[in-house]
C-alpha cells in the first residue's frame, strides 16, 4: 500500500506560475490539483465534467453567465458540467481542484493557457 500524506504548503512552495494546475493526488479517476491563479483566466465550459474550486488562501471570483460567485479561503463551489465560466483573482490566491483525470484546464477552449499534460510534484 502507498500512503503518502502531502503538505500543501510545500508544494505551492515548489513553483510560482499562475493559472498551471498541479497533480498532487489520485482519487477515482480523479485528480486533485493545486494552482496559484491571479488575472483572468480564458471564459470556457466543460462538456461533460463537473469542476470543484476550493480556496486554499486568497480570494477567488468566477463569472458565471448571470452572477459572479466570490470564494474566500475556506470556500468551495462545484461549477456543472457545461455552465460557462471565467475565473479570476485580482491577487494572487491558491486553489485546489477536484477534476476528472480527462479534464482539460481550458475546457472547450484552447489556447496559450491550454495545458495537455499536468506536472505532477
Amino acid at each position: 500500500m502507498n500512503v503518502k500524506k502531502v503538505n500543501l504548503a510545500t508544494k505551492f512552495a515548489s513553483f510560482s506560475e499562475h493559472w498551471t494546475p498541479k497533480i498532487v493526488g489520485k482519487l477515482n479517476q480523479q485528480l486533485v490539483k493545486i494552482a496559484k491563479v491571479k488575472g483572468e483566466f480564458v471564459k470556457h465550459h466543460h462538456e461533460v465534467e463537473d469542476e470543484l474550486f476550493f480556496v486554499i488562501e486568497g480570494t477567488l471570483f468566477l463569472e458565471l453567465e448571470n452572477e459572479t460567485i466570490e470564494l474566500n479561503a475556506g470556500e468551495m463551489v462545484v461549477i456543472p458540467s457545461g455552465v460557462v465560466h471565467r475565473p479570476y483573482a485580482p491577487v494572487e490566491a491558491k486553489i485546489m481542484l477536484f477534476e476528472p483525470e480527462t479534464t482539460l484546464n481550458t475546457g472547450n477552449e484552447r489556447n496559450a493557457q491550454t495545458q495537455e499534460q499536468l506536472e505532477e510534484l
